[in-house]
């Protein structure tokens, strides 16, 4: 297996790993394991844990920017609805994996923020681009009459990243889809009627 491929494995397997026991639960060793490439193999391709760190966040992100694009994003849908399929895909998320691995995003923001400052920069525009893209969609819904002139788009879209992150987190916890829809009832019955 050329070396290249290792640096792949590792990114791959290593998002599984540190999504699934956390980043300061995953160690370089459990990585590696899973990734079935030589200890040497990490440190070739990482100068660091925080450097790897940073890559599967940024490879995480990747698949959520792809969601991002077909809902959020996605002028094909009326806006309210393309938040609403966002919404429902991120609880489909959490359904598959019965509520084990939270968004990597949260889970990051509540402990691999703390090991360091690249870590905790790459997230909080990571979660200002999520943020920014929700704004977007309660714009164009402002701008398509489905929310009132003067709806404070920016201060909603801060609300809802934190409140999915904080249903995330406690559906985790609990083991238990209730938070998560709760969010959603909450969010489409009372903050966007």
């Amino acid at each position: 297996m050329a070396k290249s491929s290792h640096r792949e494995k590792l990114l791959s397997e290593g998002l599984r790993v540190v999504h699934r026991q956390g980043y300061g639960g995953a160690s370089v060793r459990d990585i590696v394991q899973a990734a079935d490439v030589p200890q040497g193999s990490f440190t070739n391709h990482f100068a660091s844990k925080e450097a790897f760190g940073l890559e599967v966040l940024d490879l995480y992100f990747a698949k959520a920017q792809e969601l991002i694009a077909a809902t959020l994003r996605n002028e094909e849908l009326a806006p309210l609805q393309r938040l609403r399929v966002y919404v429902d895909a991120n609880i489909g998320f959490m359904k598959t994996h019965e509520m084990r691995n939270g968004c990597l995003l949260g889970n990051y923001s509540a402990e691999a923020a703390t090991q360091g400052e690249s870590i905790r920069l790459r997230l909080a525009a990571i979660l200002d681009e999520v943020q920014q893209s929700i704004a977007a969609c309660l714009k164009a819904a402002v701008k398509a009459g489905e929310l009132p002139k003067g709806y404070k788009s920016n201060d909603v879209a801060g609300f809802i990243v934190s409140s999915l992150q904080g249903a995330f987190l406690i559906a985790k916890a609990q083991r238990d889809m209730g938070p998560m829809e709760r969010f959603r009832l909450v969010l489409f019955t009372m903050i966007l009627k």
